[in-house]
């Protein structure tokens, strides 16, 4: 009789298409067998009753700042951050660690670290700047899972903002090698300028940030990228998306057959620019909180399905860059700290506007590993990575310090009460996460390529 290392019983199992309570067995870190009956024994058996089975979360969009810059995030505390909320496959962006990821010698050092220490599967993104277009070949070779450009201001010098020249090169030699191209699609000379009107001002309140950073700026980035793209044929993928305007040109992009998926973050979902009015800059990122009113018309291009995927954009920083006795909210860094809590926000969003369980399956799963070639992730099935994350909608969770895995314990969740509970996540098999702690003996993260 063969014996499997892990049986998943009585659970109520979400697949891309429907939700059926059914049986898993897991045998050498892949989904061996679904099934209403399962006679086998196994070495572990999880009795799921009362709870939903989801694949776990691939988040695209994370900045863990290593190597270099540990001190605000690294792969160790970060993966076990992300395991904790149900993500067993993260994408590390290329920008925050020291060097940032613009040739193979980098992408070694950053692949090296995560293959040590990291407790989840993770992608690489390469990024794209000023005078290393002669580098994307080889990355794409060595495997990053695309690559990442800023179309505003970063203000950092290890990864500056492309220009239009830049811009256009790369994409079509990212379109040669059949890559994606991610944007941070903001409008730098829009809001650079506005920057500086209001700096000249000596204004620098909450209402003031947001003026610097209006939807026209990020429309017009959406805009320009996509006229780029059909000059150059390049595969988009726009980050954080957090305006209505932005999504009908996006919309308009896809009804012409263009190549474009677009994502948006639980922090634009749950939160408006109020937060940033209360709490200062641990509400701080870019694009910036909406308001309410920018909000509901996101949370119901959500229910439309107009996004393909959501991201956390988990941001971290230490807490001296966003303190005000140091810096003003237009000086204070801006990134919000929560890929802890994407999965359970969009488990919040579909409890509160009935929202199908599969389809939080299809934007936290399936459709990015679709998108990035992923293809043994992303949904349970037979023959695919058993990464799987175990829920409760009868138990609620508060945010707290304690509970929040990230190195700094800066972020505007805690004190935040989700109406449901991650109750354990498995990374190919493995548990990673349950009852509250990290439960794996070592990090046993693997890079994943994609096909």
């Amino acid at each position: 009789m063969e014996q499997f290392d892990m049986i998943i019983k009585n659970g109520t199992v979400v697949f891309p298409d429907k939700v059926k309570k059914i049986n898993i067995a897991i045998k050498d870190g892949v989904v061996a067998a679904i099934s209403d009956d399962l006679t086998f024994g196994a070495e572990r058996i999880i009795d799921a009753s009362g709870q939903y089975v989801f694949p776990g979360m691939i988040d695209v969009h994370v900045h863990f700042s290593d190597p270099g810059r540990e001190y605000w995030e690294g792969f160790s505390t970060g993966s076990q951050m992300m395991a904790s909320g149900g993500c067993t496959t993260f994408f590390d962006m290329p920008l925050n660690g020291i060097p940032s990821t613009i040739n193979n010698e980098a992408l070694y050092a950053k692949s090296e670290k995560g293959n040590e220490e990291s407790y989840t599967d993770f992608a690489l993104w390469g990024g794209l700047v000023p005078g290393n277009e002669a580098y994307l070949a080889e990355l794409a070779e060595e495997g990053v899972i695309g690559f990442k450009a800023f179309l505003s201001t970063t203000g950092n010098k290890e990864f500056e903002n492309v220009d239009d020249l830049t811009l256009l090169n790369g994409m079509k030699i990212i379109a040669g090698l059949n890559k994606v191209l991610a944007l941070h699609s903001e409008s730098g000379p829009i809001t650079d300028w506005l920057t500086a009107e209001k700096v000249k001002a000596g204004k620098v309140s909450a209402d003031d940030y947001l003026a610097t950073r209006p939807v026209a700026a990020e429309a017009e980035a959406v805009q320009r990228a996509l006229y780029y793209a059909e000059v150059t044929g390049c595969p988009l993928h726009f980050v954080h998306i957090s305006s209505a305007e932005a999504i009908e040109k996006i919309e308009e992009a896809k009804r012409k057959g263009m190549n474009v998926t677009v994502e948006t973050c639980p922090h634009y979902l749950l939160f408006n620019h109020n937060a940033l009015r209360e709490h200062g800059a641990v509400a701080k990122c870019a694009p910036p909180l909406r308001m309410p009113e920018e909000q509901e018309k996101l949370i119901q291009l959500l229910i439309d399905q107009k996004f393909d995927m959501i991201s956390s954009d988990h941001s971290p920083c230490t807490s001296d860059l966003k303190d005000p006795a140091n810096y003003n909210l237009l000086q204070a860094w801006g990134g919000i700290s929560g890929g802890q809590f994407s999965f359970l926000s969009m488990m919040e969003l579909a409890l509160k506007y009935n929202i199908p369980f599969e389809h939080i399956a299809q934007w936290t799963a399936l459709n990015p590993a679709k998108r990035f070639g992923l293809s043994s992730k992303g949904k349970i099935t037979e023959g695919y990575d058993a990464d799987i994350v175990l829920v409760s909608v009868d138990e609620s969770f508060t945010v707290t310090e304690d509970n929040f895995f990230a190195k700094n314990k800066i972020s505007l969740y805690i004190g935040h009460t989700f109406p449901c509970k991650v109750m354990s996540t498995i990374n190919r098999g493995q548990v990673v996460y349950e009852d509250g702690v990290i439960c794996a003996e070592r990090p046993s993260g693997q890079w994943i390529k994609p096909n």
